[in-house]
């Protein structure tokens, strides 16, 4: 609804108000004086109004003192009026609203989006990604503060909220939602902001930040398809750099570079058209696709193959990975029709 009672309840209290007056002030000079209904209705606005113009009749001493209350109590409604009106104007409370209005209209119009909870260090970052590769996403956050990064972003839609409050989840659209990642600082909010993920839609995948190692298994008992510390994370990443920095080096220009530069991408068994299902890796390989290269194999009871063998039959529910080029990613994007999703 446009027009929010909550936002403008200031307002709303006043018209209420102005209304009861304009009715007391009628009816009170219709008793008091004995006017008619005009007359009254009309020595009422002028009074409140405070024009100016002389009285409709002469006034008794009682219509005197009704009078005098009368402009007292509409001068205070006035007052308060322009105070209301003033606050909405000068201190962007009007701005704030339609901004959510806004996107509140966004959200319903979004499906198979990705809610994004919290924009700290990490959130940040996924949104960045996610932005990059051009996925449609959502991002809740709280802090008053952290929100006004929103300035420097204005392409990202963001939900002031608490990603623990359910209609805040509600209201980011996660019951259409694909997926859900929690980027909260403390353990105990993403474990929840997980099981409420988890029982607003079934099957929505959910990746869940951890800062701590025991909260790991507490996050997977909540339902958290994948779980990321991120300390341990870059942790390893760092000692992988010392290690094999060459491998390191060639696994970043792939990640960051995304579809500048070279990409991997995922083909399930339904998405493969139909005379190539049930046929080997080398043989897929001799259909020379796209000129991409089959780099990984997850089979159907979730068995993960790294250059697997070629002669692998492709079962149903599996699927292949693949690595290659710009060009080449788009021509199998364009050829199995794939989402990236």
């Amino acid at each position: 609804m446009l027009f929010n009672y909550r936002l403008f309840s200031r307002v709303y209290y006043f018209l209420i108000l102005l209304a009861l007056i304009t009715a007391g002030g009628t009816i009170g000079f219709m008793i008091i004086e004995e006017w008619s209904l005009v007359d009254s209705f009309y020595m009422t606005i002028i009074t409140i109004s405070t024009v100016g113009f002389g009285e409709v009749n002469d006034l008794t001493i009682y219509g005197k003192l009704f009078t005098a209350f009368l402009i007292i109590s509409s001068f205070g409604t006035f007052a308060y009026a322009i105070t209301s009106i003033t606050t909405y104007l000068v201190g962007g409370e009007y701005r704030q609203y339609f901004k959510e209005y806004k996107t509140m209209k966004e959200v319903k119009k979004m499906e198979d989006h990705v809610v994004i909870c919290g924009f700290g260090r990490v959130g940040k970052q996924v949104a960045e990604d996610l932005s990059a590769h051009g996925d449609e996403f959502i991002v809740i956050e709280k802090n008053d503060e952290i929100v006004a990064v929103e300035k420097e972003h204005e392409g990202f839609l963001f939900l002031h909220g608490d990603s623990t409050n359910d209609d805040v989840l509600k209201s980011a659209g996660i019951e259409s939602a694909r997926a859900v990642i929690t980027c909260l600082p403390k353990d105990a909010d993403n474990t929840y902001v997980v099981l409420a993920a988890r029982e607003f839609k079934k099957d929505i995948l959910i990746v869940s930040r951890a800062s701590t190692t025991s909260a790991v298994s507490k996050l997977r008992m909540a339902g958290a398809n994948n779980i990321i510390m991120p300390d341990s994370l870059g942790g390893s990443h760092m000692a992988s750099l010392i290690a094999n920095p060459d491998v390191m080096e060639f696994l970043d220009i792939i990640r960051m570079q995304g579809y500048k530069g070279a990409n991997i991408e995922s083909i399930s068994y339904s998405e493969l058209p139909q005379h190539l299902q049930g046929k080997t890796i080398a043989e897929l390989d001799a259909e020379k696709i796209s000129g991409v290269s089959i780099i990984g194999y997850r089979s159907p009871d979730g068995q993960y193959h790294i250059n697997p063998d070629r002669g692998i039959v492709v079962e149903p529910n599996s699927r292949l990975f693949v690595l290659g080029s710009t060009d080449q990613i788009k021509k199998i994007v364009e050829h199995f029709h794939l989402s990236h999703k």
